[in-house]
């Protein structure tokens, strides 16, 4: 007879790595409320990067930036708990619509690894605002 080494939970969500990352709200809600997704939580743990929200009824577009303490698990922990991250324009969405975080899809533009210089990482952010348009009047980015 052999002696019980482990237990495995079959239901395990393994991570799909970060260039195929794409998720509803209520799939990112799930991250941090679920243990089955304990393998997204240590990738997203280990890299800072530029982020995007797209806007499934009108297509407007948030860029954003993951270089915290807890990078990219950090900052969209943040989006799970109170679905606008304390952005501006996210509020004064939720204002006019409390529901609009329903209808947002999260995906990884760039990862960079824990070495990279905020001014690495605050380039490729303001590099990417300009190449989406993610900036007022055309996507949510005051800035």
């Amino acid at each position: 007879m052999l002696p019980v080494v482990e237990i495995a939970d079959p239901d395990v969500v393994p991570f799909v790595g970060f260039d195929r990352v794409f998720l509803t709200y209520a799939e990112l809600r799930k991250i941090f409320d679920d243990s089955r997704y304990q393998h997204w939580v240590t990738a997203l743990k280990a890299v800072q990067g530029i982020y995007l929200i797209a806007d499934t009824s009108n297509g407007r577009l948030y860029v954003g930036k993951a270089d915290g303490g807890e990078r990219i698990y950090g900052r969209w922990s943040a989006y799970g708990r109170n679905g606008h991250g304390d952005n501006i324009e996210l509020k004064r969405l939720m204002r006019s619509d409390p529901d609009y975080c329903e209808r947002f899809v999260y995906s990884l533009l760039r990862v960079f690894g824990p070495e990279a210089t905020q001014e690495t990482v605050n380039s490729a952010e303001s590099h990417y605002k300009k190449a989406l348009l993610s900036r007022i009047p055309h996507g949510y980015n005051a800035s």
